[in-house]
């Protein structure tokens, strides 16, 4: 991990993120109308942030690979449960893709300034 003040508030954080994603993919999802394909840019939205967190908690290249493969083997793994635990989710290819699409572009912050972002936040909390 990076070297912070707080380092289980943060890993914490990440955690509940990741719980989040989870219950959030087997649970109905809410009775609103969305445009068509909409919910692809979701998938992409939360495992980049996912991957994000990621990269701001972890220094090596190695546990951030480590951990953007995880993600991606629970985008998978969660389509697969949807088709086979749910009746009101569907298991679908393209979610998973996306899914990987935004664990993908999250990963390449790491290569950015914003990767030690959260580490300069933690330093200025009191």
């Amino acid at each position: 991990m990076r070297d912070f003040r707080r380092p289980r508030l943060w890993l914490a954080l990440w955690w509940l993120a990741i719980a989040a994603v989870i219950v959030l993919s087997l649970t109905p999802p809410p009775p609103m109308h969305v445009p068509r394909n909409f919910d692809k840019v979701e998938h992409l939205l939360s495992y980049g942030f996912l991957a994000t967190g990621a990269v701001l908690l972890f220094a090596r290249w190695r546990a951030q690979l480590c951990a953007a493969t995880g993600l991606v083997a629970m985008g998978i793994a969660l389509e697969f449960a949807q088709g086979m635990l749910t009746r009101t989710r569907m298991a679908d290819p393209a979610d998973a893709a996306a899914n990987a699409t935004g664990v993908l572009l999250g990963l390449l912050l790491a290569f950015t300034p914003v990767a030690r972002w959260l580490q300069r936040l933690d330093a200025r909390l009191p």
